[in-house]
């Protein structure tokens, strides 16, 4: 079965390269990318984010998410990182950080290159792959070769990211926006395994929802109360079990009725997606195959390359 599965995967793997390297888009992207301009840059990149996690176990999560709304918005290039603009979008607002430690790691990488030539888009999707596998997640190839964008989009990010009170045919209908099928959609769901949300993203669910267990809505209850301000920043995990580890503990937790935010319980809630939760909850190799070729696509998505965009020096900004 283990031999079986690992071929499974191989072949799953070859045809997501085959798709990759086929596209006039990306035709560009390749792991060997900077072989000869910074050979040293996964090397550099996952001691840094080795690092960055060590010192904030969040940051993981946090790295992860960046990649996820940087590519849902126009694409792989960067501009979430871009101060104000996308930054400031609903989905984003107050609720996305780590763009200090992606600058870190920027420096780290130059300073390895002897020059500025590897692109914060980049560094970003090599930095959620190794914060995938330092929790505990499955490794998968980045292709590289992105550049930068010179803007960012605040009315794209309002109009293209996933909000935690999105319905499942809301999701579905996003995530096929941009390609992804109901069953990619609910894989890359998963990235919910670990992390963290603010109380004012899950508060209407665990006051106003009936499709939750009451135990569960009465132990974050204690830390969110029913009105803000107060309380608006309080924390609780996304998967109640083991919001530092990677696995499909998430899904279990959708079936028992113990998503934290509406956007996570819609996937399992009688509905088109519900039989790719089933399948995540009892199968964690599943999962991680369909996250990790998730993940692969993701990066993938309208990547600037050649001579477009820019190499940014620093990551908050435009050159």
């Amino acid at each position: 079965m283990a031999l079986s599965m690992h071929s499974t995967l191989s072949i799953s793997l070859v045809m997501i390269f085959i798709t990759i390297f086929s596209s006039p888009a990306s035709a560009q992207l390749s792991v060997s990318f900077y072989g000869t301009t910074c050979p040293s840059v996964f090397d550099t990149v996952r001691a840094a984010t080795r690092s960055a996690i060590n010192r904030e176990a969040r940051m993981g999560a946090s790295i992860l998410r960046l990649f996820f709304h940087d590519c849902f918005v126009n694409g792989c290039d960067g501009g979430v990182l871009l101060a104000g603009g996308e930054r400031t979008a609903l989905a984003n607002n107050n609720s996305i950080i780590g763009f200090g430690v992606i600058d870190n790691i920027k420096a780290q990488v130059d300073r390895a290159c002897g020059r500025s030539v590897v692109s914060c888009a980049d560094i970003l999707a090599i930095s959620a792959r190794d914060s995938v596998v330092e929790m505990g997640g499955q490794s998968y190839s980045v292709p590289l070769g992105r550049r930068d964008a010179r803007t960012a989009s605040l009315a794209a990010a309002d109009s293209d990211l996933p909000a935690p009170f999105d319905n499942v045919d809301q999701l579905i209908r996003k995530f096929d926006g941009k390609g992804f099928s109901a069953r990619e959609m609910v894989a890359l769901s998963g990235a919910h395994t670990v992390g963290f949300a603010r109380c004012t993203t899950f508060r209407d669910r665990i006051y106003r929802q009936v499709n939750i267990d009451p135990a569960f809505a009465t132990s974050i209850q204690a830390n969110c109360p029913r009105t803000g301000p107060a309380g608006d920043d309080n924390l609780a995990p996304l998967d109640p079990q083991s919001p530092l580890r990677f696995g499909n503990n998430y899904f279990q937790a959708l079936m028992n009725r113990r998503g934290l935010l509406i956007s996570d319980q819609t996937l399992f809630s009688n509905g088109p997606a519900d039989s790719f939760v089933r399948l995540y909850a009892d199968d964690a190799n599943a999962f991680a195959t369909d996250f990790t070729t998730g993940m692969i696509k993701m990066g993938n998505l309208s990547p600037l390359t050649g001579t477009q965009g820019e190499i940014r020096t620093t990551c908050q900004r435009a050159n």
